[in-house]
């Protein structure tokens, strides 16, 4: 039965440039960030490394996007998911769903304005972070928690979905796309490549749970599908000279080489929308170089977008987060 509560709910996401244009000030905000660029005196370094790295990296992003449409489709995917939640949990109150992008529009702070105009009873934060990183979802809620500073909805109830990597329901949205992707290779022999986004070395080693996380998050998706195959965990999207979590992707496609296998399924484990780390890094270049290495069947496997079975884990989500106390309750500085 519908009550009369009214939820605002907020999805974070990356966000990614919506023109060729955009790739350069997209990349200028990105390394700008205090929680990816944070090192003695960065607060007066950081614009002018953000505007260095920006400006060398953008020929290339921009290449990157002009072979999958000349912009980034995060956006429309994560919009697309916002109706459908909205649509689900309209059932149960009077829901809203807002999008918030962490890197490009719309911003946090246009995201804080518009929930500042309804009147709602509570707002649930929901990063789009299966897997929580100081970098990713610890990020978002920073930027939350500063816009917040000065707004009206200071004093309303807020709470968060910090993670959800191994939530029953998101387990089995990832289940039944890896067996739909399975399908196209008519029972042969597969290795399982669980490819994540990488994070600095150094932030795992200050107690970051993510790498836990994304090996917790494999563990369960291979328990519960109970595939007799193979598997093995990588890391892509590296950037900058200091040390990432390994293997890389580019590895792991000359390893499995080496070792003779033939067919392989990429599983996008840490995205839960399509965008250019897998429509251009997973399904173009490891493709292109799995096939010059001599692997003959490598797909991936799409992104969970908005499948009826990841609709239903964000139903859950926001439900359980409704109903729960103080406990789901987070605090800045993350």
């Amino acid at each position: 039965m519908k009550n009369d509560r009214s939820i605002a709910v907020v999805l974070f996401q990356l966000g990614g440039p919506d023109s060729l244009e955009a790739v350069e000030p997209f990349l200028f905000n990105l390394f700008s960030d205090p929680d990816i660029i944070n090192f003695p005196f960065a607060k007066i370094a950081r614009a002018p490394l953000a505007r260095l790295i920006s400006s060398n990296r953008a020929k290339k992003v921009r290449k990157h996007y002009a072979e999958i449409g000349g912009r980034s489709p995060i956006l429309e995917f994560t919009q697309v998911q916002a109706r459908a939640l909205e649509a689900e949990l309209n059932k149960y109150f009077a829901a809203q769903v807002f999008v918030a992008m962490r890197y490009w529009h719309p911003m946090t702070a246009d995201v804080v304005r518009a929930v500042e105009k309804g009147s709602f009873d509570e707002v649930i934060l929901l990063p789009l972070y299966p897997q929580y990183s100081r970098t990713t979802t610890g990020s978002s809620l920073n930027e939350w928690n500063r816009q917040m500073a000065s707004s009206p909805l200071r004093n309303i109830t807020v709470k968060v979905v910090k993670d959800f990597h191994a939530h029953p329901r998101y387990i089995d949205a990832i289940v039944s796309k890896v067996k739909s992707s399975l399908e196209q290779f008519s029972r042969k022999e597969v290795h399982l490549v669980f490819s994540a986004h990488s994070v600095p070395v150094s932030v795992i080693e200050e107690g970051d749970p993510y790498m836990d996380q994304i090996e917790a998050t494999v563990d369960l998706v291979k328990r519960r599908g109970g595939w007799p195959y193979a598997h093995t965990i990588c890391y892509q999207s590296k950037v900058g000279a200091s040390k990432w979590l390994q293997p890389s992707l580019h590895e792991t496609v000359h390893t499995l080489s080496a070792q003779g296998i033939k067919n392989v399924l990429v599983i996008p484990i840490s995205f839960v929308s399509d965008h250019v780390e897998t429509l251009n890094e997973i399904d173009r270049e490891a493709r292109k170089e799995a096939e010059l290495l001599g692997i003959t069947h490598f797909e991936m496997m799409p992104g969970l977008n908005d499948s009826r079975p990841f609709i239903q884990a964000l139903t859950e989500l926001v439900l359980e987060a409704v109903q729960a106390g103080d406990k789901r309750l987070i605090a800045s500085n993350l």
